[in-house]
Parts: structure tokens; sequence; C-alpha cells
């Protein structure tokens, strides 16, 4: 079986690739950005992708996920990330991944979810699951949380960074993004989410990371 690894760290590439190498899978490509993991998965015709969220360049992976089904309808994906935040994990399913494994949980879980998502049926991590029900059960903190399901996943990645304290210019750097264009998604941020200035927009984004992942 092949699969394609898409993940801007080489150490992290390297590794996945030996992890799968060893378990019979043969990895067919790599990538580091979304417009190479395009190229790469037209190129070699993998039955798998595994999508990091963080991508150099300016497509995110959930951008990328969007992409390749797009393109690419059959192609099952499987998301692996740092981040154990159940708005990622939703979001990634939404755009049409069919799998969520975190990169904690990876070394041990990375080929159950992989025969799980192949076989048709989604996979979680422990991890997201547990936090996923008790949000279904337990229903939203306050009335007061800013509803982020109405960004996109560009205005929801930098609303995220700054919530863990990216600066402008940081961000900018961080997505290769011009420093107007990030001032014209924090606007639509602004209205989107009904606040007043940068600073609720900040306050807003703390906030909301520190519920999402309060340790």
């Amino acid at each position: 079986m092949k699969i394609v690894i898409i993940d801007d760290h080489p150490v992290v590439r390297k590794g996945l690739r030996t992890i799968l190498e060893e378990n019979g899978y043969v990895v067919c490509g790599e990538a580091e950005d979304g417009n190479t993991a395009v190229k790469v998965v037209a190129d070699t015709e993998p039955e798998l992708a595994i999508v990091d969220i963080e991508l150099k360049g300016s497509v995110n992976g959930i951008e990328l996920i969007s992409a390749l089904k797009t393109r690419f309808s059959r192609l099952p994906i499987l998301v692996m990330s740092m981040d154990d935040g159940t708005l990622y994990a939703e979001r990634s399913i939404q755009a049409g991944a069919k799998g969520y494994v975190t990169k904690a949980e990876a070394s041990d879980n990375i080929i159950n979810a992989i025969e799980t998502v192949m076989s048709g049926k989604l996979f979680l991590s422990r991890s997201i699951s547990e936090k996923i029900a008790g949000k279904h059960i337990l229903g939203s903190v306050d009335n007061s949380e800013v509803n982020v399901s109405l960004l996109s996943p560009r205005e929801f990645e930098i609303f995220s960074l700054l919530g863990k304290g990216y600066k402008r210019n940081e961000i900018s750097k961080k997505l290769c993004m011009n420093i107007n264009t990030i001032e014209s998604h924090r606007r639509n941020i602004r209205d989107k989410l009904n606040l007043k200035d940068s600073s609720e927009i900040t306050k807003a984004a703390v906030r909301w990371v520190v519920k999402e992942k309060p340790d």
C-alpha cells in the first residue's frame, strides 16, 4: 500500500517513514507544503495521505485537505497533528479527512489509525474522542464563548495563533503572508465574531485557547 507523508518537519517525516516501512507500507512521496503535496499526490497516486495541520507556505493542512478531496475525491486522508484540541479535529473531518491522530499518540496508534481509515471507518485519538464526547455532553462553557465555526480555515488559524501569543509580524512570518493580508483577516475575524477592536480579538482568542486546552 502506497502512502504520501505531508509534514513540514523532516525529522517527523523520517521517523514516520521508518514506522510505516517496518510495517510493510510503501512511502511513495513526501511534501512539506501544500502546493508540493498536490503535485506529489498527482504524480505518485497514493492510496492514503497523512497530513499535518501546520505546513510550510501559505496553505495550511485544512485547506490542503479540502483541495485534495476536490481533486482526488477517493483519496483517504489521515491527519497527524501536534494539536490535541477538538476544533482542529472537527474541522479536519468536515474538510474531508477520515481520521485524526495526535503526534503524542502516533507512535502507538498510527498503524491502527491507518487500518481503521482504510477499512472505511473514522479514527480519532483517544484524547480527542474524550474531549469531543465531553463537549457534546456538557455543551458550551458559557454563552459568551465566541463561535469560531464562523471563521474560514485561514481566519481560524490566525485566531488560534493570536490566542497562543503570536504577534502580527510573527504570524506574518510563520504563515508566509504579508502584514496587509494578516490585517484583512483580522478585520474579518472581528466582524464575524462581533468584536470591537484588535484588543478584543486577542482577549477572545486567548480565552478560547485556554478553554480548548486548559492544561
